[in-house]
């Protein structure tokens, strides 16, 4: 690889990175070409993005994006290397351990570090606590059902209270316009 291929890869991965708020450093080896297609094949299907690079240009795109904000995952970059780019912040954990299942247990690929929403995850222990990760769509959903059931108790406690004092509960109606 020369140095202008070099640089196209840099630059690459720069896009990616700045692209995604959210990506998983895995270690692939070991695979065989055909579980390595499953693998990409599952990415494709839940819309993340994978990339195998060198490990020395993964850490000079990430060092000249901002070598303090991803030092952390510096020490996950050895031995060999893909990359699982993704909006979702728990998507690529959940093909990982789906992957490990289908795969009668298998213990590849290995989460060497994640990094998801500025917060850094090194090691695959971290595993299971990526995948209960809640995106914003489950955050917001939650925190509008829980405005909404005091509400509903309240119309629910309201309707319960006419109907014991024996009077008819009916909808008011708009006065008839003239």
């Amino acid at each position: 690889m020369n140095k202008d291929q070099k640089n196209e890869v840099i630059e690459l991965l720069k896009g990616k990175f700045s692209q995604y708020n959210n990506f998983y450093i895995t270690n692939t080896e070991s695979l065989t070409v055909a579980q390595v297609s499953n693998l990409r094949k599952a990415c494709f299907d839940k819309n993340v993005e994978m990339k195998v690079a060198k490990n020395t240009l993964i850490k000079k795109a990430l060092e000249s994006l901002d070598a303090e904000k991803y030092a952390g995952v510096f020490d996950a970059l050895n031995g060999v290397t893909a990359l699982m780019f993704s909006d979702s912040p728990k998507e690529p954990a959940l093909i990982i351990s789906s992957f490990r299942k289908a795969n009668n247990k298998l213990e590849k690929p290995v989460l060497k570090a994640a990094f998801v929403a500025d917060e850094i995850y090194v090691g695959d222990n971290q595993l299971k606590a990526l995948t209960e990760i809640k995106t914003k769509n489950e955050l917001i959903g939650e925190v509008i059902g829980l405005l909404q059931s005091p509400a509903k108790r309240v119309i629910a406690a309201l309707l319960e209270k006419g109907k014991n004092e024996g009077g008819e509960v009916v909808a008011a109606e708009a006065p008839a316009a003239e």
